[in-house]
């Protein structure tokens, strides 16, 4: 493997030569390669540019995954670009980016080469553009400015070679996750890396690397310095991962569990081996999310994070073997939602969603009671929470071995169209949607219609 400097970001003069790899020597195929994409490429080079697909779209093409996205990165400036493609924009402030747009919604990003991230730029204000010499770098600078040497891979168009400058080729042929650079250094300047290192690690199956693993280990806290709004965006991209349960396995083994929700410390316990009851229940709702998302059926933020709670809720409160009824029930409801405030504030949950939290878990115990015997009361059936509460036992049902939960099933009660009675007191049919506006003989008529 290339040797890394301590701080590529200080020593861009000593960066190492790439290596580049032909395309007798690597499993990519320009088929497999977006169409848009690769449209984009050619334009580039015909125009005299450099064209180098980058990211997760190499590293997904290496090991023969579809990926998600088709990213590009080339030497011409935002300007250029926008020059270039008439149906494109240039989106961002601090780094600019050009999306090309095509039929059918479908977006290209293009990134000229950058020399360093944008999260370590210090004291700088929030929306201060930088200068263009502060921004734009070469291949290599924009290699060891990312974050994983996975990550950090160029494929060109015009030989169709990987370019490898940080040893990303052989951490992919070895299944490992590093971070590029020296390790600790890198997650001081910007704490969330560890969080892609994790989620990484767990949606590829491979194994953290030694230093990447102890630095992330020894930083954990450094964590807290982040916006809580980038700590939100991270972690709901790992529930939605599909390796939810593996990432919350790396997770709990390395803490990074306990601090994004703090509620867990003592209740979750950090030893695989010997997991307790709250443990094993956590891992296999996580095990649920990813069936779900496996199947293309994500679930709301809501449900996410009330099944997360929910382990919490347990071990706190006992929480399934409440009998509470009216005036306790409300006093209870009061006060976990006062707790789920407390311990879902860092994460900027909305407050909608943490009611409607504290409504899946505190309603939970009735379904369990009333699910035992197979038959809804009416008066259950009737409630505005029923169809979320239902699904949300079937979750929870389906962590303890039962039946896989169907998104798809909608309770009768809810799908069944709404009966208005007329004055007389006789049923009459729903009004049907109508788009003719109203109009009145009087003058100025109805909502400002003349």
């Amino acid at each position: 493997m290339l040797s890394c400097p301590e701080d590529p970001m200080e020593t861009s003069s000593d960066l190492p030569e790439p290596l580049v790899i032909p395309r007798s020597e690597h499993p990519i195929s320009r088929k497999d390669i977006d169409r848009e994409a690769l449209k984009v490429m050619h334009r580039l080079r015909d125009a005299g540019y450099s064209a180098y697909l980058v990211g997760g779209a190499v590293r997904d093409l290496y090991l023969g995954k579809k990926p998600k996205d088709f990213d590009i990165s080339t030497n011409a400036r935002p300007g250029q670009l926008r020059t270039l493609f008439r149906n494109s924009r240039i989106i961002g402030r601090r780094f600019r980016l050009v999306q090309v747009f095509f039929f059918g919604g479908k977006i290209v990003e293009v990134s000229t080469l950058r020399c360093r991230s944008e999260f370590e730029e210090g004291d700088r204000e929030e929306d201060e553009v930088l200068a263009h010499n502060n921004t734009f770098g070469s291949e290599a600078e924009d290699a060891f400015r990312r974050d994983l040497t996975i990550n950090a891979l160029f494929y060109e168009i015009e030989n169709f070679t990987i370019i490898d400058y940080t040893g990303g080729v052989a951490d992919l042929n070895s299944q490992i996750v590093r971070i590029v650079g020296e390790p600790e250094r890198r997650i001081v300047r910007d704490p969330v890396r560890m969080m892609r290192a994790i989620r990484h690690a767990a949606r590829s199956g491979f194994t953290i690397e030694d230093r990447t693993w102890q630095a992330i280990i020894a930083n954990l806290d450094t964590l807290r310095l982040c916006p809580d709004s980038r700590v939100r965006d991270e972690f709901f991209k790992d529930l939605g991962s599909g390796a939810c349960a593996p990432w919350c396995r790396l997770a709990v083994l390395s803490g990074l569990f306990f601090l994004l929700l703090p509620c867990y410390d003592g209740i979750i316990t950090r030893e695989p081996e010997e997991p307790s009851a709250q443990t094993s229940l956590m891992f296999s709702l996580c095990q649920v999310i990813d069936r779900l998302h496996g199947e293309g059926s994500p679930l709301s933020e809501h449900l996410l994070l009330a099944l997360l709670m929910l382990p919490w809720a347990q071990a706190r409160f006992n929480l399934l073997n409440l009998q509470a009824e009216s005036r306790e029930a409300f006093t209870f409801s009061r006060t976990l939602r006062t707790q789920i405030d407390v311990h879902l504030e860092h994460l900027n949950v909305k407050r909608a969603s943490r009611e409607e939290i504290t409504s899946l878990l505190v309603n939970l115990p009735a379904f369990v009671r009333h699910g035992a015997e197979q038959d809804w009361p009416g008066w259950l059936k009737r409630k505005s929470y029923f169809s979320d509460g239902l699904l949300f036992f079937h979750l929870y049902q389906e962590a303890l071995g039962g039946a896989p939960a169907n998104l798809a099933l909608q309770p009768e009660s809810c799908s069944s169209p709404k009966i208005v009675k007329s004055r007389t007191g006789k049923p009459r049919p729903p009004r049907p949607e109508s788009r003719t506006p109203a109009f009145s003989g009087k003058k100025g008529g109805i909502f400002g219609l003349k």
